[in-house]
């Protein structure tokens, strides 16, 4: 690690090595900072089964950090469209995209920071600072000092939890179901059904979605590509919530149950009920899934996001609901932002003072959205202001309109 004697220029901790640690850590190595990255996790992530929506303002962060794909990013979709239960469609919706997989663009990130300067199973344990440093301590007991700390550590962020141990995840009221099929896996028929777009299934009180994304050595000729599934489905009582979210180690989980460890009870019926509500296309998809996982969908608001030389972003200051389709575009924006403050000016104090008005104004807009996209999973599909979705262009129209676009 660089001592206190031999740094000449500024130096960032970084704790969370995922996408928002990643954006962060190279937009900063760009501006001359020396910056570490802090990981606790000491198992290689993974691609989470999750898909990913693009959008050009991904893009310029991308490119702002020296990362330029073009073509490569991801699969590209010519729009939306809505299937009935009998297979039918029952609206379309043209809108160019390009959709890719946490996977894919975490890999993108990760070539470009050293490795001597990203470190695993590293756990954060606790932070002191003064008015002109930050010392971050981990559980090992191990310590660091830098000018600046970056907590990027996700929604369940132990820096967050440390400086706002009030503010934590409050749950939506419903769940997503998530995972990724192989469309060698699937019928012809089917795939050329599903086609080029995001495909949607609207049953009453519930919003199921698809789209394609590259393939596990990153093809993207259909047929060696795969499915990105996100199922969301009600479950507001206690009863509903600990029977889908406790794993197979009989452990309550509050934010998701990974690949394996879902309740194979609890999948079978989630095979089951697709059969009897969504359309023929997508049940195939669904059967074609051998792993999927659960998602509690939350929302997260900081009222704070700069505490002395302490900067929170990313999941671990908001999040939005994943209707918005912004939570790694939110990450590399909070970084960009940050970054472009911190080049304004040496004062490190004063340039974290003005990204904070920033980060709270767009991150509290992205959770509103959140919130009313989320309004379309309800039966009748009202936001708490009255404007119901289906009143003036079609519940299916809206949701095509809508989902994973920037509001």
């Amino acid at each position: 690690m660089m001592t206190d004697a031999n740094r000449k220029s500024p130096r960032a901790l970084i704790i969370g090595g995922s996408m928002a640690g990643l954006f962060s850590a190279l937009l900063l190595r760009k501006l001359g900072w020396q910056v570490d990255v802090f990981e606790r996790s000491s198992v290689p992530f993974s691609s989470r089964g999750a898909g990913i929506a693009t959008h050009p303002e991904l893009v310029t962060v991308l490119q702002s950090v020296g990362v330029d794909p073009g073509d490569a990013l991801g699969v590209p979709i010519i729009g939306r469209c809505v299937f009935d239960s009998d297979g039918s469609l029952a609206g379309t919706f043209d809108l160019p995209q390009v959709m890719t997989s946490w996977g894919r663009l975490f890999r993108l990130l990760r070539v470009g920071l050293p490795d001597e300067n990203y470190h695993v199973g590293v756990p954060f344990a606790r932070l002191v600072q003064d008015h002109k440093s930050v010392t971050a301590i981990f559980t090992d007991g191990q310590s660091e000092r830098a000018d600046l700390l970056i907590a990027a550590d996700g929604i369940s962020s132990t820096v967050r939890g440390q400086l706002l141990p009030h503010i934590v995840p409050r749950y939506a009221g419903y769940v997503a179901w998530r995972g990724m099929a192989s469309e060698s896996d699937m019928s012809s028929v089917t795939l050329d059904a599903l086609g080029e777009r995001m495909g949607f299934c609207l049953p009453p009180g519930e919003h199921c979605l698809t789209y394609p994304v590259a393939g596990p050595n990153e093809e993207l000729t259909p047929g060696a590509r795969r499915r990105n599934f996100v199922w969301y489905r009600a479950a507001m009582s206690e009863t509903e919530q600990a029977a889908l979210m406790t794993n197979t180690d009989g452990e309550r989980q509050t934010v998701s149950v990974p690949p394996r460890e879902v309740s194979g009870d609890a999948i079978a019926v989630m095979r089951k009920d697709a059969r009897e509500v969504l359309s023929p296309q997508v049940v195939e998809l669904v059967d074609s899934i051998a792993e999927p996982f659960l998602q509690a969908i939350v929302d997260l608001e900081c009222p704070q996001v700069v505490f002395g030389r302490v900067a929170i972003l990313g999941d671990a200051a908001f999040v939005a609901r994943p209707h918005t389709g912004m939570g790694v575009t939110k990450a590399g924006e909070d970084a960009l932002a940050l970054a472009n403050a911190l080049a304004r000016t040496a004062n490190i104090d004063a340039a974290l003072s003005a990204w904070q008005q920033q980060c709270l104004a767009y991150g509290q807009r992205m959770v509103r959205r959140g919130r009313k996209l989320g309004d379309m999973v309800n039966a009748d599909r009202i936001d708490p202001q009255g404007d119901a979705f289906g009143r003036a262009r079609g519940v299916e129209r809206a949701v095509m309109m809508e989902t994973a676009v920037p509001g």
